[in-house]
Formats: C-alpha cells, sequence, structure tokens
C-alpha cells in the first residue's frame, strides 16, 4: 500500500510550527507494512491543496491529509479536498448536532471562559464535509475530519490527529518489513557489504550516519520478510554492530 502524505499549514512552511505529524504518521504507516511514498507540505490555498489532492488520490493507493480543518477563516482543507473531487461542501445534520452538543458541554463546563470570551463557532464550518465523504469525529476534536474515496482528512493539533488516526489506521497496511541495524562504523565501511546485500537478496538497504549520541544506522527493507530476516543476518555477519 503506496500512501503520500500532505501537510498543510502556513505556519509548517515558516517554521514557526514543527511538522512533529509528518514524522508521527509515517512511523505508524510503516509500523503496519504501508509504504510512505510521499511526503508535501502545502499553504493554507484551496487551489494548491486541491491539486496536491487530485494528483496523489491519482498516483497513490492513498493520501492522508492534515491540518486546516477547524472554524477559523484560514482552515480551507476540507474546501480544497472538496474542490480536487468536484463537489460542494456539505453539513450533515447528525454531525452538526453531535458538535453542536460537545460545544454546549464546552460551555457548561467552562462558563469564565464564555464570559470572558466574545465566542464566535463556526459550526457549519467545524461539520462541513466534502458530498459522499464519511465524518470522523472524536472526543479530542471539535471538528469532523473526513473519508473522501481513499482520502483522509485529519486535524493539525497532534493529539487531535493521533485519535482520529486511531479510528481509521485498520484500513492501512501492506506487506512491507524492515530490520534495523545499529553500527558504529562509519558510513564509508558499509558501502560495499550494502551494495553486495541489495544486489544478492533484492530488497532496499539504506544507511543513516551516526550521530554524537546515537551509533548509525542500517535499515533493511522488502515486501518479502524472509529475504529482509536473510539479508539482516548476512549484513550482521559483515558489518561492526552495537
Amino acid at each position: 500500500m503506496d500512501v503520500a502524505l500532505l501537510t498543510v499549514g502556513d505556519e509548517l512552511l515558516a517554521g514557526d510550527t514543527e511538522n512533529t505529524n509528518a514524522s508521527w504518521l509515517g512511523r505508524q504507516l510503516t509500523a503496519a507494512g504501508a509504504t510512505v511514498a510521499r511526503v508535501l507540505t502545502v499553504p493554507d490555498s484551496e487551489s494548491v491543496i486541491a491539486d496536491a489532492v487530485a494528483r496523489y488520490h491519482e498516483a497513490f493507493d492513498a493520501v492522508v491529509v492534515t491540518g486546516g480543518i477547524g472554524g477559523t477563516p484560514d482552515d480551507v482543507t476540507k474546501a480544497g479536498v472538496a474542490q480536487a473531487f468536484g463537489r460542494d461542501l456539505v453539513v450533515p445534520e447528525d454531525v452538526r448536532a453531535h458538535l453542536e452538543a460537545k460545544a454546549e458541554a464546552f460551555a457548561a463546563d467552562n462558563p469564565e471562559m464564555v464570559d470572558r470570551y466574545d465566542m464566535d463557532l463556526d459550526l457549519d464550518a467545524w461539520a462541513s464535509v466534502p458530498e459522499g465523504g464519511q465524518a470522523l469525529l472524536t472526543d479530542e476534536s471539535f471538528a469532523a475530519g473526513c473519508v473522501v474515496e481513499s482520502v483522509y482528512v485529519l486535524p493539525g493539533v497532534p493529539e487531535e490527529l493521533q485519535a482520529m488516526y486511531a479510528t481509521v489506521a485498520d484500513e492501512f497496511g501492506g506487506d512491507r518489513t524492515t530490520e534495523t541495524i545499529y553500527t558504529p562504523a562509519p558510513e564509508g565501511a558499509l558501502v560495499g557489504a550494502i551494495t553486495t546485500a541489495r544486489e544478492r537478496f533484492a530488497v532496499a538497504v539504506g544507511s543513516y550516519p551516526r550521530k554524537a549520541d546515537a551509533p548509525g544506522r542500517v535499515k533493511v527493507t522488502g515486501d518479502d520478510p524472509a529475504a529482509v530476516a536473510d539479508a539482516a543476518a548476512w549484513l550482521r555477519e559483515r558489518i561492526e554492530t552495537e
């Protein structure tokens, strides 16, 4: 299963916010056996989002989009996804009712905040999904995420993202498997063994240099678990390990 990640936000491009969502999703999807084939960050622009979603939907088995699904003017992700599919945004009555009840409960639990601030809550924006899409709701998020065909739209707040991803995690998988070998050896000492292992076992082998506080890594990846295990065992006999 080849998956593309599309993270949305001007703040990500400006470096104001670290893009931890892409790293977290990459780890989850890889652990599930899927292959993360692309990671792209785009601005809060409906047309740019629509273009990227349309291209990636055609090219990959699934697309995961994060960020920009709230109720402020710069939250245009769901509109961009709707545009990519040539659909309108709609507000399902049951989703709006769910979020309205949630907002009322929040107000009841936080009367001082409600009294202090003039809250302008756009429930329609929170509840909207592209026509025909499946709404995704969690306790952690006010805004509804959604699934449109093989495009999954999730929040940008990490805690909300992780909770909503859990509701669809079973839909991602594959045969991809990885073994990691830790080594104190410099990359220059690994070239011969890595090249031979790639050719001999028909697997992908990547080398990642050591850091001051961590050893280097050699990762063996492939769709055949036996071939990955054999390649990793072969490499462990030929490179220094920790």
